[in-house]
């Protein structure tokens, strides 16, 4: 295949914010192009996002619905290749189950259904159509994260003992869904976002973290969530406890109540040899510690870094790479995997390197582990 990948896009309107941060990163490595799409169920803001897009107006749609018939009648060197969908979480079942069952590949925002049931029935149709799926745990994509799986895959840190993820935001320590503020709004609303707030939000990008790093999943649990501002419907604050089939033991805090906080996501592994610490607001820096010698800074783009740190770095070191670049990273490896598909055969997500939709069951039935433990009797629960 000899040109650009073709985009759709669901959601993703002017006034969002995790729209256009899938668009920059699906454009970074000019492998990929925007060609279609509807972007908000508002027909008026659709057409206002497509025009400041320059998009052909014939191809800004008012329903995933419509998008996915017109594109599938197009003929193949002009409908679009794949639809990325970035809505608030009510809304990603049901368009990307549409556009698998239309023969369109499938890139989504986390977490990837409003509910566990959700997520298994999107995984049946998504195994039936054999197309390629990627769900976007960004954190996944940075190169230290790529470094710090291989140091543990290794076996540089011995076996894993010990994990401390935590992802402290303090964005919404005030009632900002009261103020009309459209990302609280949704957030906030148990129609729109689903059982879990902070804990879809930001848990299961520390969850998804934890497990991509160490190698292992998460098996139980035992979780304290609480709604920590007044009147909000769904929690803001969370932590727990987690075993991991390893055999490591660890804990997991998810807030958006901090006060002053910003982006705060850190993971500390521990294994019988060493550890490594790593915090997404320094994201070239990588921290080694060992019992009998000096701490060591592992920084990206150096020469002695894996080759899976180098391939997902794009400039030489000291010159910072972050957010966008980690996103792009996943946008890049889902690429990879759409031109290498074939009818009836199969993509093997770990060959690529991206999260999919079993990373998406994962992540819900994490999310109603971590509620039946807080709201139960029963404090550890199986997920």
């Amino acid at each position: 295949m000899k040109r650009k990948l073709r985009m759709g896009m669901v959601g993703g309107g002017l006034d969002g914010f995790i729209g256009a941060v899938h668009r920059k990163a699906a454009a970074m490595d000019g492998q990929i192009e925007l060609v279609c799409g509807v972007f908000s169920s508002d027909p008026k803001k659709s057409k206002a996002t497509g025009d400041s897009l320059y998009l052909d107006p014939s191809r800004i749609y008012s329903s995933y619905e419509e998008m996915i018939r017109a594109e599938k009648k197009l003929p193949t060197d002009q409908r679009m290749d794949f639809v990325s969908i970035v809505t608030p979480n009510h809304m990603h079942f049901a368009p990307a189950k549409f556009a698998l069952e239309n023969g369109f590949h499938v890139i989504i925002d986390k977490p990837m259904t409003l509910s566990l049931a959700e997520a298994k029935k999107l995984k049946q149709v998504a195994d039936k159509s054999g197309l390629v799926f990627a769900l976007t745990h960004t954190y996944t994509g940075y190169p230290m994260i790529k470094e710090a799986r291989q140091l543990i895959k290794s076996g540089k840190l011995g076996k894993v003992r010990k994990v401390y993820v935590e992802y402290i935001q303090g964005w919404l320590h005030a009632p900002l869904e009261k103020t009309g503020q459209k990302q609280a709004s949704w957030r906030s609303d148990p129609k729109k976002s689903g059982l879990g707030g902070a804990l879809g939000d930001i848990g299961t990008h520390a969850a998804n973290l934890a497990e991509y790093i160490t190698g292992s999943f998460i098996t139980e649990l035992c979780a304290e969530l609480n709604s920590v501002v007044p009147g909000r419907l769904l929690d803001d604050d969370d932590m727990m406890f987690v075993h991991f089939d390893n055999g490591a033991h660890g804990t997991l805090i998810a807030t958006q109540i901090a006060a002053g906080e910003e982006n705060n996501l850190s993971i500390r592994v521990y294994g019988e040899k060493g550890g490594l610490e790593w915090r997404q607001e320094e994201p070239n820096t990588l921290l080694l510690k060992w019992p009998d010698k000096a701490k060591e800074i592992y920084r990206s783009g150096m020469g002695y870094t894996s080759d899976a740190s180098k391939q997902n770095t794009r400039t030489p070191s000291g010159h910072p790479e972050g957010y966008l670049e980690a996103f792009a990273n996943l946008y890049i490896a889902f690429a990879k995997a759409v031109r290498d598909y074939k009818p009836g055969k199969k993509i093997d997500p770990v060959k690529y390197d991206f999260p999919d939709v079993d990373d998406g069951v994962k992540g819900m039935a994490f999310i109603e582990a971590a509620i039946k433990s807080s709201k139960g009797k029963q404090k550890w629960v199986k997920i």
